[in-house]
């Protein structure tokens, strides 16, 4: 805590048992709940709604630029109802969504930000470092982002008082008194992180740096090596003053190809490459169905969450690497003519 609280300018940081904790936590901590509604992206890991629903208040859902991927900010002023209480931004493979627009929107409204950084530890935006500005933020230590604990999380607050009370909310509710006594007022929950799992985060941390310049070189690679022939949308480049951190590298299948998607990546899996999907559209998962929400309500988040692929860019690949994926790709697509 004391390591990422000086990383990030001094903000008290707290350690969670996952991202997820983290998102939840911060809710709580703004005392939001049933009756109050929170504006959020549907193209992200569900846990991002998930969570919303486990305070008892409503997911609102407004649909992603086609550019970045991100939330469309022009397009949430017109989901702000009086029961709007805070928004939830996602940083999609670590690309920031834009900070100013963000903080704009959010002051003339009133609104807190509970910024959904799990992929973007090390991003940057205009040289500030995400986690360093901003309202409450949320990061993941899952063992899939840039650096882990194994699992874990973490929330940086705006302040003693804050952490004092996420402290609290983190390890069911309690307050250690003087001369051994407790004391318990309110609900908390099971989320702190242990000691081993810190212990790795440490040596992971002194690390971040180099992790990020290796993905920022594998991704440019990507594009060096990619066969413009074969017609997927590459990732965004990133422009300032947005700087990811190459999370993922997440290029979408031709529009030809979208229902054969699962087909493309067996045959990248028969040539030992492994490919993921991050993320569909998760309005339309049954349970969200269920609450309303219909296809074709977010098009860009539909579009892009039925052909967007998830392909390998971790640390330990090289330059031979990439190429060897590039090549699995034209290969793949060939079979599936």
């Amino acid at each position: 805590e004391t390591a990422l609280t000086d990383r990030f300018g001094g903000r008290p940081v707290r350690l969670l048992n996952s991202g997820t904790a983290a998102l939840e936590l911060a809710l709580r901590l703004c005392g939001i709940g049933p009756g109050d509604e929170v504006i959020t992206t549907p193209l992200s890991w569900v846990a991002t709604a998930n969570v919303v629903l486990a305070v008892g208040a409503t997911p609102v859902f407004v649909d992603v630029d086609r550019q970045t991927r991100n939330i469309d900010l022009a397009r949430v002023e017109a989901a702000i109802t009086p029961r709007t209480r805070a928004l939830i931004p996602v940083d999609l493979a670590g690309l920031p969504v834009d900070r100013d627009r963000l903080a704009a929107l959010a002051g003339k409204h009133r609104l807190r930000v509970i910024e959904d950084a799990a992929q973007s530890f090390g991003g940057r935006w205009a040289g500030r470092e995400i986690g360093s500005f901003g309202d409450l933020v949320c990061f993941s230590f899952h063992a899939n982002k840039n650096i882990t604990t194994s699992e874990g999380g973490c929330l940086v607050v705006n302040n003693d008082e804050e952490a004092s009370r996420l402290e609290r909310l983190r390890l069911q509710g309690v307050e250690r008194l003087a001369g051994g006594e407790m004391e318990v007022e309110s609900w908390g929950a099971k989320a702190n992180l242990t000691d081993v799992a810190a212990a790795i985060g440490l040596g992971q941390l002194r690390q971040a740096q180099d992790f990020t310049f290796a993905r920022r070189a594998l991704a440019e690679r990507y594009y060096a090596r990619w066969d413009p022939s074969l017609d997927f949308e590459l990732p965004p480049r990133q422009v300032a003053p947005a700087e990811g951190n190459w999370h993922m590298f997440q290029p979408l299948l031709p529009a030809r190809l979208a229902n054969r998607r699962g087909d493309f990546i067996a045959a990248m899996r028969e040539q030992g490459i492994g490919v993921g999907v991050h993320y569909p559209a998760m309005h339309l998962f049954s349970m969200f169905r269920e609450r309303g929400w219909r296809r074709g309500d977010f098009p860009a988040a539909e579009d892009i969450g039925a052909r967007i692929l998830t392909l390998p860019l971790f640390p330990a690949m090289g330059p031979s690497d990439v190429d060897r994926v590039c090549q699995a790709v034209r290969a793949a697509v060939c079979a599936l003519r």
